[in-house]
């Protein structure tokens, strides 16, 4: 194929391969959790990290990833502080993030607001040797950090009273998930961009438990719905010259709708069967 030609192709794919299965892993506590709008808000966020590395002229993964560990540790602040209404929390850091962004960009000048567009929709041309090695790097962290504390983020995932009682550190162990949820975003926006980089965590999580039937099997399903539609998206892209993040979602989109669909073929097929016994 002419796509592995390209030496840009060829990282993409590389990255394209990491985030496929980093964001299901911290997709599915994100969706059982009920904090998808997390995702959506560190995201945002980091907008304001890549405007702060343009406006000093420093690396904009470097000044992302500061912002938006900062930004996960006042969200899980803000969380515990609103417990009953816990979207002010992420509306708070949405509006702040996005308001700190554009008085940046306006402070920059227009070679910085060009240079952003390529973050907020996602370039697989810009997307460097460095980047794919931190990218791997993540994910055998996360991968490691999911093998020794499945079972704790589980029960803490479920039922904060029953862990709490079993003495988990709750509180920690949320910071520590938001934090590694936000770095993650970081490393993830330059291929996947800011507006979209949420819907590639939480719809393959999403696809991943209306198939599967345990936690361990929706998590697999969900890994394999990812590397499905990552690596079909980023070659749609290639080949239609799309944005990636847009055309990675777009597929996610069509995958839901399609297991949705054979999911309820199937459910009707099995009632019809019982019905004729």
């Amino acid at each position: 194929m002419d796509v592995f030609q390209y030496e840009f192709m060829q990282r993409a794919i590389l990255a394209a391969l990491a985030i496929s299965l980093i964001a299901p892993m911290l997709g599915v506590f994100l969706v059982l959790r009920r904090q998808s709008l997390m995702a959506d808000t560190l995201s945002h966020v980091s907008l304001f990290g890549v405007a702060l590395g343009f406006f000093f002229n420093q690396n904009p993964t470097i000044t992302t990833l500061l912002v938006v560990v900062i930004a996960a540790v006042v969200l899980e602040y803000l969380r515990t502080l609103y417990k009953t209404y816990s979207e002010i929390s992420t509306a708070i850091l949405m509006s702040g993030g996005l308001a700190c962004a554009l008085v940046l960009m306006s402070m920059s000048g227009g070679n910085s607001a060009t240079s952003i567009q390529q973050y907020l929709f996602g370039s697989i041309i810009t997307i460097s040797i460095e980047q794919v090695i931190l990218l791997f790097a993540l994910l055998g962290i996360i991968t490691v950090l999911y093998i020794l504390f499945r079972r704790p983020m589980y029960v803490m995932t479920f039922d904060e009273s029953t862990a709490h009682v079993d003495g988990l550190p709750i509180k920690w162990m949320s910071i520590a998930f938001n934090v590694i949820t936000g770095v993650a975003i970081a490393v993830m926006i330059p291929i996947a961009g800011a507006l979209l980089v949420s819907a590639i965590m939480i719809l393959p999580a999403s696809i991943g438990m209306r198939i599967g039937k345990s936690f361990t099997l929706v998590i697999f399903c969900s890994m394999f719905i990812g590397l499905l539609g990552v690596m079909t998206g980023l070659l749609s892209s290639f080949y239609l010259e799309s944005p990636p993040g847009a055309s990675i979602t777009l597929v996610f989109i069509l995958l839901f709708f399609i297991t949705g669909l054979i999911r309820k073929i199937l459910l009707g097929a099995r009632k019809n069967a019982r019905k004729s016994r």
